[in-house]
């Protein structure tokens, strides 16, 4: 795995990155929010290990900021032991929390465990398959799988996928798509539309000029072409 570790404390940087190398994983270091987002923008980040006490931003901005766009692991440090501070973390989405000092071997483990806790969910959750498994939608999870391989959305156009998919081959007019999307009453605004539809395919159609899934029917609006092939495992 790819695994980003946040800290500003350069030796527990090194002894983290020293035991997680051992164990076959690439690291990636910041020691600020700042080298944060910077690596995980740049990066294809699996796993995210970060501190609550950054000297920019706190790890629950951090943490707080990354849930907006990625359903990335992530596991808090903490040298607090108040109890509300580590269930903020939590709430914002972190999915573990280890309090310092700790045993490497301590992290590692904990790693593991967040890992098969996720894949279990994962495997349990709601699917919806499309094209022989080309495109896989997890409802719950708030992901999308292009070819088994993960793909970033925005939350609107999650929202749009999501919308469509779930009536296959109905057809949505701009203004009820932006209307459920947005709540708002569509007006001038329904190119915005248009604008996410266009990313949107660029990011799941092998092809976006000849897309498959997000159909322009002229003069109406959008559907989603294709069928479920199943819609639970």
């Amino acid at each position: 795995m790819n695994i980003l570790i946040v800290d500003d404390e350069e030796s527990i940087l090194e002894i983290i990155e020293a035991y997680l190398t051992a164990d076959g994983h690439t690291v990636y270091k910041a020691a600020n929010g700042k080298e944060a987002f910077e690596v995980f923008e740049s990066q294809e980040i699996d796993f995210i290990i970060l501190d609550i006490m950054l000297p920019d931003f706190s790890g629950w901005e951090i943490c707080e900021q990354i849930r907006k766009s990625s359903d990335v692991p992530i596991i808090l440090l903490t040298a607090r032991s108040n109890e509300e501070d580590v269930l903020k973390g939590l709430q914002l989405g972190a999915d573990d929390y280890i309090k310092k000092p700790f045993s490497p071997k301590e992290l590692l483990a904990r790693i593991t465990t967040v890992n098969r806790r996720l894949s279990r969910k994962r495997e349990e959750a709601e699917k919806w398959v499309f094209n022989n498994g080309h495109l896989v939608i997890l409802p719950d999870q708030v992901e999308v799988l292009v070819n088994n391989e993960r793909v970033i959305l925005t939350h609107t156009e999650f929202d749009l996928l999501t919308i469509m998919a779930a009536e296959p081959k109905r057809v949505f007019s701009r203004e009820q798509l932006l209307e459920k999307v947005k709540g708002l009453e569509a007006t001038a605004m329904d190119r915005v539309i248009d604008s996410h539809i266009k990313n949107l395919r660029a990011k799941i159609e092998s092809d976006s000029r000849k897309p498959v899934y997000i159909e322009t029917v002229h003069g109406a609006g959008y559907r989603f072409g294709v069928t479920h092939e199943k819609d639970t495992v």
